[in-house]
């Protein structure tokens, strides 16, 4: 295994594991999604890490992805207040000594939420765990979405197929994909040193989603207005199982 780029993503993963679980404490109704954002972006900085987002050639506006309710993934901050009771994603991606980590968790803001809206975090990121459980060395791709398929199906969610996790490492979006959705046995064979991102996605109604009409050309919502989902961590293939990198994470 390539011992340079395993303790790089180790510390840059722990950085952004500590950030975004400072971010869960962080976050309370009345906040903008602009504001979150320019919080995140400098404690980014202050944490000796880089904002992966700036370096994408169709550039992101923001550091972080702030999805709210009906939106999906990708949602470009904006300047909507949050208000208890909403469900909000915020998806990241931070660069550390060459090499980036990627991570995604869900919440409710302040003490409101539909009993439904807390059963599907709660499932989304249980099929986050199952498909981590699969990872280790001679592994396909396919146990993995078999896995975070089932969990999201038995909780009578939709299966977001569109959007998949990926491999990373010297770039933010490596091949090969990794499906949300799958067969056992099928797909690309798990090797240690490997380092991928497994990011089940969910929603409350049918899995259509669109880009949506903000004018930032990146934010994803459910076509049926809908709540979303979103959980992910970047895990590391070790010689006889796996290590998730994005730790500590929401405690």
């Amino acid at each position: 295994m390539d011992k340079e780029k395993i303790e790089a993503m180790r510390a840059g993963g722990r950085i952004l594991g500590q950030l975004l679980a400072d971010l869960k404490g962080y976050v309370e109704p009345g906040m903008s999604e602009k504001e979150i954002d320019a919080w995140v972006r400098k404690e980014v900085i202050k944490r000796g890490a880089t904002v992966a987002y700036d370096e994408l050639e169709e550039k992101f506006p923001g550091a972080i992805c702030i999805s709210t309710n009906e939106e999906l993934v990708h949602g470009a901050p904006s300047d909507y207040v949050l208000e208890d009771g909403d469900k909000v994603s915020f998806d990241m991606v931070i660069g550390y000594d060459g090499y980036y980590t990627d991570a995604a968790f869900t919440m409710l803001v302040g003490k409101g939420g539909s009993a439904a809206v807390k059963k599907m975090i709660s499932v989304t990121e249980s099929a986050l765990y199952e498909g981590i459980e699969q990872v280790k060395p001679g592994a396909h791709l396919g146990d993995i979405g078999a896995a975070v398929e089932k969990t999201l199906r038995q909780g009578k969610l939709g299966v977001i197929e569109n959007y998949v996790g990926h491999f990373i490492g010297k770039k933010m979006h490596m091949s090969p994909d990794v499906p949300n959705y799958g067969k056992k046995g099928h797909g690309y064979i798990l090797k240690p040193g490997d380092t991928l991102c497994i990011e089940p996605m969910s929603s409350l109604g049918k899995p259509a989603n669109h880009i949506a009409e903000d004018g930032s050309g990146w934010t994803v919502v459910m076509n049926d207005g809908s709540f979303g989902c979103h959980f992910e961590h970047t895990i590391l293939v070790t010689e006889d199982g796996y290590e998730i990198l994005t730790l500590p994470f929401l405690k």
